[in-house]
């Protein structure tokens, strides 16, 4: 009876190790894709705030020119 007691305890442990195993590979993966992620957001951010710069420097010039054809 102990024998087999012990050779599911030791079955049982296999798969709880296969199971680490998984969760650690997955979880190095979502933290690569979060990283991801971040930069991107960071990028579009950046990108955003460019094109906001731009279109206030637009609209002030047509500004400018609206009130020099006054």
């Amino acid at each position: 009876m102990a024998e087999q007691e012990l050779k599911r305890l030791e079955f049982r442990l296999d798969e709880l190790i296969q199971t680490v195993a998984h969760l650690k590979a997955e979880n190095r993966s979502l933290r690569a894709q979060q990283q991801s992620l971040t930069t991107e957001r960071a990028q579009l951010i950046e990108r955003n705030e460019t094109a906001r710069s731009r279109v206030e420097a637009m609209i002030n010039r047509l500004k400018a020119m609206e009130q020099g054809a006054s």
